[in-house]
């Protein structure tokens, strides 16, 4: 079973046991819950939407660290103008813990569609109208 959760404006495929690098979580505590955009569980069946409401990413934190070195530099032409900075971003380590459906996201079964009624009569009605000639109205002139 796997889901996608979005969280610091980009998205992740999760699955219980993943440790994930997301942006940092100010206030964040020990547990947090995720709230996945789409859950495929293990029969293959896709939840999105109204389906995956009520299901729930459960989360560990564990810490912060600093990404990778971006380093900035900027440069004019003919004028002297040159500026070198870096950047680390800060970003939290989460280890998902569960991913699970709610109760009525399990209920949920594909509907089979069902064939209208109308369907069925009509071949009944154009066998009866072809057995009966139909009478033609006499031209007066």
């Amino acid at each position: 079973m796997y889901a996608v959760i979005k969280t610091g404006g980009k998205q992740h495929k999760v699955k219980p046991g993943d440790v994930i690098e997301v942006e940092y979580l100010h206030g964040a505590d020990e547990t947090m819950t995720f709230q996945p955009l789409l859950v495929v569980d293990d029969d293959g069946t896709t939840h999105y939407g109204k389906d995956a409401e009520k299901a729930v990413v459960t989360a560990k934190l564990l810490g912060e660290q600093k990404g990778e070195k971006v380093k900035v530099f900027k440069y004019k032409n003919k004028s002297g103008y040159s500026r070198r900075a870096g950047h680390r971003q800060l970003l939290t380590l989460v280890e998902i813990e569960d991913v699970s459906l709610g109760a009525s996201a399990k209920k949920a079964a594909p509907k089979k569609a069902k064939e209208p009624v109308d369907a069925v009569a009509e071949p009944a009605a154009e066998a009866a109208e072809a057995a009966e000639p139909a009478e033609e109205p006499a031209a007066e002139e």
